[in-house]
């Protein structure tokens, strides 16, 4: 009972800590430049994409590499919901979500009759087939290459609908266009610090969502799958229908994390579902720390400011950086540091991802732990002295009894 208090007490602090830490975002980026809200919106909605994914992963230890599908899916019943609706998020957010639900059904049902290799294998192939399907056969929903986005309403019904919007609601509302149609949440524009604040809620209440999953017999069963599904088998547990759950509900976090991606900039595209975008969530897994509740949105944030920042890097900036040198030797230095910058930017979040999967197997949160355990260590090791001393003291001397 009382370990079951702890856990409770530190699950409560650690989110009101993980709350207001992505609340105070703003400030604390700015001194490192990454306080704008584009930036800000990308490290929310992509720490979302990753939390739903580390739910499979992490805690099952299933690798999908098909989750970039459940963003593309997302996105484009975005702005459906926008072109056909209303431009209020709330709708699109939620039929974003059922979508990318039924589409993890579809999908999981198929690809978890493997495991390891192959079930990867089946994933990348059902995400690549969406991939060329949204260039192809389904150009007249998703607009092919030129991509999916809101317009004005039309003013003639023969008007197609990838060139003018219907919006229904509004239009029974009464809503009155002026200009490019921008989205909201009751009037609340979803653009700027609004859109950001907007994405911390729901990166808060995913975070907390996610701690209840794992917390929960359900989540221990899904750990139960990871350690060893076979003795799992031979108890009697049927692990198929909890491995289906756990991919449905990662693929509804990234539903909504798609869904976010055209909340904030109203457009749709077939290279979201490309198999690159669902290798990047892998690494900003594994980046942060497999199996924990921060460690993946460490991971993306860090991912999507190395993205934001290094590529736009150039030798203007480097020689800035090393003006401090000698000029043949700072020649030397920003030619080769150029090759890391840039379009480059690549092999520098390549170099950071070997230097942490060698040196640190178990991401970002395992060296916090490390550095944890430095300063622990003093005081256990006073504790441990305090106790040696109390119990080496010695005994005291007995006093003989009067014989009678």
């Amino acid at each position: 009972m009382e370990n079951s208090k702890n856990q409770t007490r530190n699950d409560f602090l650690l989110l009101i800590g993980f709350a207001a830490v992505v609340l105070a975002g703003p400030i604390i980026l700015e001194p490192i430049g990454g306080n704008y809200p584009d930036l800000l919106q990308k490290l929310c909605i992509y720490g979302i994409f990753a939390i739903g994914f580390n739910i499979l992963f992490g805690l099952t230890g299933y690798l999908s590499f098909g989750h970039a599908a459940f963003i593309g899916v997302g996105s484009y019943m975005t702005l459906w919901s926008f072109k056909l609706l209303t431009m209020n998020v709330l709708p699109a957010i939620a039929f974003s979500i059922v979508l990318a639900a039924i589409f993890a059904y579809c999908i999981g049902y198929v690809s978890l009759r493997r495991s390891g290799i192959y079930f990867s294998i089946l994933t990348l192939a059902f995400a690549q087939m969406c991939y060329a399907l949204a260039y192809s056969v389904l150009t007249p929903i998703t607009n092919g290459e030129t991509g999916l986005q809101t317009r004005a309403i039309r003013s003639d019904a023969s008007t197609s609908l990838l060139d003018g919007d219907i919006r229904v609601i509004d239009q029974a509302l009464g809503v009155q266009e002026f200009g490019v149609p921008t989205t909201h949440f009751f009037g609340i524009p979803m653009s700027g610090y609004t859109g950001f604040y907007f994405c911390a809620v729901l990166l808060i209440i995913c975070f907390f969502l996610a701690q209840l999953i794992t917390r929960s017999n359900f989540g221990m069963m899904l750990k139960a799958i990871k350690s060893n599904q076979n003795r799992l088998n031979y108890t009697g547990v049927y692990a198929r229908p909890y491995l289906i759950t756990a991919f449905v509900i990662s693929g509804m976090y990234a539903g909504l994390a798609g869904s976010l991606l055209a909340v904030t900039d109203p457009i749709a595209g077939a290279e979201r579902m490309q198999w690159t975008a669902s290798g990047e969530v892998v690494l900003m897994t594994i980046l942060g720390g497999v199996g924990t509740l921060v460690g993946p949105v460490l991971g993306a944030g860090l991912n999507k400011y190395a993205e934001q920042k290094v590529s736009s890097w150039n030798e203007g900036i480097l020689h800035n950086i090393f003006s401090f040198l000698p000029d043949s030797i700072e020649d030397g230095v920003v030619g080769f540091t150029s090759l890391f910058v840039g379009e480059g930017w690549h092999m520098t979040l390549g170099l950071m991802f070997m230097v942490i999967v060698i040196f640190l197997p178990g991401g970002l949160m395992e060296g916090f732990r490390r550095i944890l355990a430095i300063f622990r260590k003093p005081k256990d090791n006073q504790s441990a002295q305090s106790n040696t001393v109390s119990n080496s003291k010695p005994d005291e001397p007995s006093v003989a009894q009067p014989a009678e």
